[in-house]
């Protein structure tokens, strides 16, 4: 594979990873997937909320977990406690409800400087897969399996493919502080 297919895969992969963590941080408005990935120690194994049952948003305000198991009920509980986003579970029956209050301005804030953090540490894991292309650029140059005009393109794809990348991440970024605020 050439190293500007294998710093695509890189890419877009982490592209992916980055909606899932930004998607998993509350916003104004409850989405599932606040609560999908959570771990719940379900017969001694740690496993996602949504394997566990199905989360489901109720308006305006409302989480709801339906468990698949009684048995998990407890736990699923216990992890969304323990899973420091400051919610308290309502079990009926099979069912987990959680209301979610509105955020407080310090809050929001904080989920800002939250997610701007994350966005940082993509934009770092981008530098070093580009930065990891170039080397086998030059380690293809070096043995001679690609000459100088291709290098200089190879490195040329790569950096504009940095920087939209870069503007990609700030647009999810950008989108999920709009959310944060509505």
């Amino acid at each position: 594979m050439n190293p500007l297919e294998e710093f695509k895969a890189g890419i877009a992969g982490a592209i992916q990873e980055l909606k899932k963590e930004v998607g998993g941080v509350r916003a104004n408005r409850p989405s599932s997937a606040l609560l999908e990935d959570i771990k719940v120690n379900y017969y001694g194994q740690l496993t996602p909320m949504k394997h566990v049952g199905t989360v489901s948003v109720a308006p305006p305000r409302e989480l709801i977990i339906q468990l698949w198991d009684t048995n998990a009920v407890q736990p699923a509980a216990k992890a969304i406690e323990s899973a420091a986003l400051g919610l308290t579970p309502n079990t009926e029956g099979n069912t987990i409800r959680i209301f979610l209050p509105e955020l407080s301005s310090e809050r929001r804030d904080e989920l800002k400087k939250y997610v701007k953090k994350i966005a940082e540490q993509f934009r770092i894991q981008v530098r070093q897969l580009r930065d990891a292309a170039n080397k086998q650029i030059e380690l293809q140059f070096g043995e001679g399996e690609i000459g100088e005009d291709q290098k200089f393109k190879l490195r040329e794809d790569v950096q504009k493919h940095t920087e939209a990348t870069n503007k990609d991440i700030e647009k999810i970024v950008d989108a999920k502080i709009v959310e944060i605020d509505e």
